[in-house]
């Protein structure tokens, strides 16, 4: 029997080709950035020997053509009890607690992706999921037609909730199984153009926000955008427009480094898609909905806790001293500010690491392994790394950005949807909508971290205690 099930990071595998696939048929520009991205990175890999030889060391290299991440946005508490249930099929849990009402963004969102190293490497699929906040709808019938209208979807098959039963009581789906499981949770992503909603609600909706519309509008969580991952955003932003592309007006995330860290993020402007709205009597009124949109990132280096604080705070400091909107206007002034604060955030990986700023995995080398039990046992870390006996790189940071993710999509949105929803933090309703508690992201690494040196540092016999 268990010789005929698949694993959870196979599952995985099998449903994020299949959105991709389904994502590229539904919108074509996501099409073209792959091609982009694609040639960017090849001939980033060319130009750059140290780089390719550092990927193909940690196994980054071959999860590069596959990766993404992708965004949804739900409506209720059961439809994220049930989506972490769903994920949990295919290897992925929730990760972090984002709140964007900070931003002016109605919701507030975790990411489901895969937590072991080994399951990363395999696939990094991530999904970026919003649940909305009802409670920041500020007329009261409003708010109350929303909850009704959400209340009365179902966005999953029975089928699928069928299928995750068996697989919490099996611990694993047949071959058949997760074929079944795939094709029919793939639906519940695909765009519908018909809305569940009459052109009067809908507008009484977007009033209050466009993406409380998006999210109450519609009979499913459409995926608004499917995520590359490239190895030289900026060379991508240039690119765009010669593909016919118009980017954002500025990259998102930490300016250009020697050393990447965190999450650099560009996108285009969202499609004006044509939907039909529900009529009661006789055919639908023709209308139109903007939500979904091509992205592209550049992941680098996971920050500690006080290498986020000083991120945090530079990133603050610029975006104070400039405004910039999704016109583009001060988009260069920006940039420039940007590069201007960060220099003073290092950009050295041996000095990231001294300083206590980012989290590295290490291993031993092999003149290390050579040196086993001989003069390496009694070195610290820090001399075992001078002796060319262990060496240290840097962890991918696999999460997001709050700031970063409302910035775009607030310049996927409108030039002027500036909403002020005072920052209402509620990671305790978030976690019991979602009937489990979040991982926090800065332990995941920390545990990396301290595993990778536990282990290099037996393979060295050394009797230094595990500690950078």
């Amino acid at each position: 029997m268990a010789g005929r099930h698949v694993h959870s990071d196979v599952i995985r595998d099998m449903f994020s080709r299949a959105m991709s696939d389904l994502y590229r048929a539904e919108v074509p520009q996501y099409g073209t950035l792959l091609e982009l991205v694609a040639d960017v990175n090849g001939e980033t890999l060319r130009a750059d020997s140290n780089m390719r030889a550092t990927l193909e060391q940690s196994g980054e290299i071959d999860r590069l053509s596959v990766e993404r991440h992708g965004a949804i946005r739900l409506g209720t508490a059961q439809e994220l009890f049930d989506i972490r249930r769903v994920f949990a099929v295919m290897g992925m849990y929730p990760v972090g607690y984002y709140d964007l009402s900070m931003a002016g963004v109605p919701v507030h969102s975790t990411a489901f992706r895969p937590v072991a190293a080994e399951a990363l490497r395999r696939n990094p699929f991530r999904i970026f999921t919003s649940l909305l906040r009802l409670d920041l709808i500020e007329d009261p019938a409003l708010r109350a037609q929303a909850a009704a209208i959400l209340a009365s979807r179902r966005i999953f098959a029975p089928r699928v909730l069928h299928l995750v039963k068996v697989f919490e009581a099996e611990g694993a789906l047949t071959q058949q199984e997760a074929d079944e499981f795939v094709r029919e949770t793939l639906e519940t992503f695909r765009w519908h153009s018909n809305a569940t909603v009459d052109l009067a609600t809908y507008r009484e909706l977007h009033r209050a926000h466009r993406l409380i519309a998006d999210i109450v509008s519609f009979k499913g969580p459409h995926i608004n955008h499917l995520t590359p991952r490239t190895l030289d955003i900026d060379a991508v932003q240039a690119g765009m427009p010669r593909r016919g592309i118009a980017p954002k007006a500025v990259i998102e995330g930490p300016p250009r480094r020697n050393c990447p860290i965190l999450l650099r993020q560009t996108s285009f402007k969202a499609l004006e898609e044509p939907i039909v709205f529900r009529r009661d009597v006789d055919e639908g009124v023709a209308g139109t909905h903007t939500a979904r949109f091509g992205e592209i990132e550049q992941r680098g280096a996971a920050l500690t806790v006080k290498g986020r604080r000083l991120y945090d705070e530079m990133l603050a400091s610029a975006r104070s001293e400039v405004q910039i909107v999704s016109s583009g206007f001060n988009g260069a002034a920006y940039d420039a500010e940007l590069s201007a604060r960060f220099q003073s955030f290092p950009d050295v990986w041996a000095e990231l690491r001294s300083q206590g700023l980012a989290f590295f995995r290490y291993s031993a080398t092999e003149a290390g392994l050579e040196s086993s039990g001989q003069g390496a046992r009694a070195l610290t870390v820090d001399e075992l790394i001078a002796s060319g006996f262990l060496q240290f790189d840097p962890i991918v940071y696999e999460d997001f950005l709050p700031v970063s993710a409302a910035g775009i999509f607030q310049s996927n949105l409108d030039n002027c949807e500036q909403k002020n929803y005072a920052a209402r933090s509620n990671r305790a309703q978030f976690e019991t909508a979602l009937g489990a508690a979040l991982n926090d992201e800065l332990e995941l690494y920390a545990q990396a971290e301290r595993a990778s040196l536990e282990q290099a540092l037996k393979q060295l016999g050394s009797i230094q205690v595990a500690s950078a």
